[in-house]
């Protein structure tokens, strides 16, 4: 079947391009072990042939366990294509036709065993501890993660105030590195569920930011000048992108992005529902990766990958500057100003944003989407679109649907019904357009479907399947929480709207089968609006009253504190009414 690209398609997503040639044949995105030759060849560069692999791996402890356990099992050797360059052998004990119950890993040449793997860890590389491969090395090395910690924390930080809310914020955005530090040891036991503390403190602290908001007095920055916070930003960006170039790497959902993106300037089918998955994303995922994949076309096979290098940077790049204008937005002249670069500054700073950056996922584009949706507060139309693509992207935007529904609490309905319309024109138009041969089910099967029935040793859920009682109770809450926080409260400002955001988000994540790193920047912009806007230097004896927080105007809209000639100026926070009129 052809490919459909309905004429409204172009109108609103002018990523595609003409097709071309036929693109290469791209290699999986699994990382694939090479069949050993006869048991006793010697392949070049190696000292042991496989069957003197096998009498290595036959003396492990865990090996001998697993055959008084279970009968029938057989060792089957192999050489492992994705550790680097030294010859090893890989062998796997398994009965025939059942799964993988131990792989131990010899030295081709001395014949040492280098690595022994029982449980999950023989189906997940990543629980095994390669760190390199996600978030980089050099990231990953104290002397450069805790000063970029400490980077994050120093300038919001109150001498003043010791206990000052927001330090205790921070240290909790912070505190996933603990639970990295076993992941990075392969102890997925431990870092799996030191994860949990810190995601449930951030769901109580921005539900409660966004149900029962408190203005808290004091400076966002008290101790570090504007001008300076400004030339730090530019140096952490600097930072960032010399990183990202000379350390980082491309993992299978970075490349998945760019042979997507390949495969619909070709017009391929996007969706196969195979068995490598690396079609599991909407298709607006896709298509943002096609302007860097024209201009570092990608080779077919898992290389460098630059096109991905380039749309992560670009994304993330693209975050920025949104946050800033979002800061800008809400409130007016010099302290707009200076909210949106702290806002900026804690995004660049925050070590989990430069750790997608290092792994080259596509998780950088919800983020910016997200944060630009934020932004449109105050269009529904604008707001319906950009939630839309992130859906479509990424699926997750879409349990924010329910709360960007009123916005700020908009009651008239046409605000609703233009955010309705254009949030299901979006997502039917990306659907229709990339529709498989097999329908809506092979896409659903290919995508969601994939998705929610994935399994994953980096949740609890996943690592004990015996929670999975407490695991539906915790759908059905995330699932209660993003339908009332449409409605309650009632009126809300933006930084509420962002706060709430970030909780129901957060509550999706801890309900999820599947959670990693990569995730908290889903929400981390949500959650430093929230955080960072809550605070307001204190006024001066006698000076005017300050306009309370305002909602986000998107560039170009007639008025920037929502007052028209003939509308009396009001809060937008304060009268939704105010905002459907001078829109």
């Amino acid at each position: 079947m052809s490919l459909r690209r309905p004429a409204i398609l172009v109108a609103l997503l002018p990523l595609l391009v003409a097709p071309g040639a036929a693109s290469a044949q791209q290699d999986s995105l699994v990382p694939e072990s090479r069949r050993a030759p006869s048991p006793t060849t010697v392949p070049p560069g190696f000292s042991l042939s496989p069957r003197d692999a096998v009498a290595v791996a036959d003396a492990v402890a865990a090996v001998r366990r697993a055959r008084q356990t279970h009968r029938g099992v057989r060792p089957s050797v192999a050489i492992p294509t994705y550790l680097g360059p030294r010859p090893r052998w890989e062998v796997g004990y398994a009965r025939p036709g059942g799964p993988r119950l131990v792989e131990v890993h010899v030295d081709g040449r001395s014949g040492r065993v280098m690595e022994t793997w029982t449980g999950p860890q023989i189906d997940s590389l990543l629980a095994r501890g390669y760190e390199p491969s996600v978030g980089g090395r050099l990231l990953n090395a104290p002397y450069v993660w805790l000063p970029l910690c400490l980077v994050f924390l120093v300038p919001f930080l109150d001498p003043r105030r010791p206990l000052r809310l927001l330090h205790l914020d921070l240290l909790m955005l912070l505190g996933f590195g603990l639970s990295q530090l076993f992941f990075n040891r392969g102890e997925i036991e431990l870092s799996v569920p030191l994860a949990y503390p810190f995601l449930a403190y951030l769901l109580v602290r921005l539900l409660l930011a966004g149900l029962r908001p408190r203005p808290r007095s004091g400076q966002i920055v008290p101790i570090v000048p504007m001008r300076v916070l400004a030339v730090g930003l530019l140096l952490l960006v600097c930072f960032r992108v010399a990183l990202n170039v000379t350390d980082s790497s491309v993992i299978d959902v970075g490349y998945a992005s760019v042979v997507g993106a390949d495969r619909i300037e070709h017009r391929e089918q996007l969706y196969t529902d195979n068995d490598v998955h690396g079609d599991a994303y909407g298709p607006v995922n896709y298509l943002a990766y096609i302007p860097f994949e024209l201009v570092f076309p990608t080779s077919g096979s898992w290389d460098s990958v630059p096109a991905a290098h380039a749309a992560s940077l670009t994304f993330d790049l693209l975050t920025i500057l949104g946050l800033f204008l979002l800061g800008a937005s809400m409130r007016g002249g010099r302290e707009g100003r200076g909210l949106g670069l702290a806002l900026g500054f804690a995004w660049a700073a925050y070590p989990y944003t430069t750790y997608i950056l290092q792994s080259n996922t596509n998780d950088g584009l919800v983020a910016m989407l997200l944060v630009y949706a934020l932004l449109a507060l105050r269009s529904p139309a604008a707001r319906g679109g950009l939630l839309a693509l992130g859906t479509a992207a990424k699926f997750i935007p879409l349990a924010l649907a329910p709360l960007f529904a009123l916005g700020v609490g908009e009651r008239r309905p046409r605000s609703p019904a233009a955010y309705c319309g254009m949030l299901a024109a979006v997502l039917a138009v990306a659907v229709l357009a990339y529709l498989p041969d097999g329908g809506i089910r092979e896409l659903y099967d290919a995508t969601v479907g994939y998705q929610l029935g994935r399994s994953s040793p980096f949740s609890l859920w996943g690592l004990h399947p015996s929670l999975s009682v407490v695991q539906a109770l915790l759908k059905g809450a995330a699932v209660a929480l993003a339908l009332v926080v449409a409605v309650r409260p009632r009126r809300r400002d933006a930084r509420q709207v962002a706060a709430l955001g970030a909780a129901v988000l957060i509550a999706a994540e801890i309900a999820a089968t599947h959670w990693f790193y990569f995730y908290l920047v889903w929400f981390a912009p949500f959650a430093l609006v929230a955080m960072l806007g809550a605070y307001r230097a204190p006024e001066a004896p006698g000076a005017p009253e300050r306009p309370r927080e305002r909602v986000p105007a998107l560039a170009g809209s007639r008025s920037v504190s929502g007052a028209t000639a003939s509308t009396p100026s009001r809060s937008l926070a304060s009268s939704p009414a105010a905002v459907n009129r001078s829109w």
